[in-house]
């Protein structure tokens, strides 16, 4: 089953709504810390985020809502999701689950192990049969390795890699000039989509009173080295 979602008129309230109770949930549960934290790149950042920290049955369920509304208010036309093992599992079975109960929207969704299975059903796939317009479900983009290795599963069984949902897009550069979402567009032409960004995070911050957070350090951060 296809779902076509249809780019609507821009309902400002409920664009802030899905963003704000991702920062909401992200902040209560501390997955999105301040402060100054050094990454992998060497970059010391003012935020640092972790999206293993969704562990209960009322998270994942926000989370999964803001992911199928982030989803259906991008226009990506898809047919079925796939959660990339470990992170984009629960993922993938959450969003399918608000899919079908907020909006009436049964799709199917797939996973993939990271052993292959020698007994019972075998192989490395479970769940639904790739095909048609297959979304990958994962948490954030880095490096981007996750999102090849799910494009070559959907690739070889010979369906259609549409887009990538991720919760948020720090939207800062990568090696080279482009975020790592712009190079995963670039060179496999597929859009890549998120519950927020950066310049949402900041503009949240804006409008809130949340105590001991360096506002103007996460945009001199943004300034720095943002896309």
């Amino acid at each position: 089953m296809r779902i076509a979602a249809r780019a609507k008129p821009r309902d400002t309230c409920r664009m802030q709504n899905h963003k704000q109770q991702f920062f909401e949930l992200a902040i209560a549960k501390g997955n999105l810390k301040f402060g100054e934290f050094t990454l992998k790149s060497g970059r010391v950042s003012p935020y640092f985020f972790n999206a293993g920290g969704f562990d209960d049955g009322r998270s994942l369920e926000i989370l999964s809502a803001c992911y199928a509304q982030a989803i259906l208010d991008s226009g990506v036309s898809f047919d079925m999701l796939f959660g990339p093992a470990y992170k984009g599992i629960p993922l993938a079975s959450g969003i399918a689950i608000m899919l079908n109960t907020g909006h009436k929207k049964n799709i199917s969704f797939a996973y993939n192990r990271k052993e292959a299975k020698d007994h019972g059903e075998g192989g490395t796939l479970v769940g639904a049969e790739l095909k048609g317009n297959v979304l990958i479900t994962d948490d954030v983009i880095s490096a981007g390795t996750s999102v090849r290795e799910s494009i070559e599963w959907i690739q070889q069984a010979g369906a259609n890699p549409c887009g990538v949902a991720i919760a948020l897009d720090r939207q800062e550069r990568g090696k080279g000039e482009k975020s790592a979402a712009q190079e995963v567009t670039g060179e496999f032409g597929i859009p890549v989509l998120s519950i927020a960004g950066l310049d949402d995070l900041i503009e949240f911050l804006e409008n809130r009173s949340v105590a001991n957070i360096d506002i103007d350090a996460i945009r001199r951060y943004r300034k720095g080295y943002g896309v």
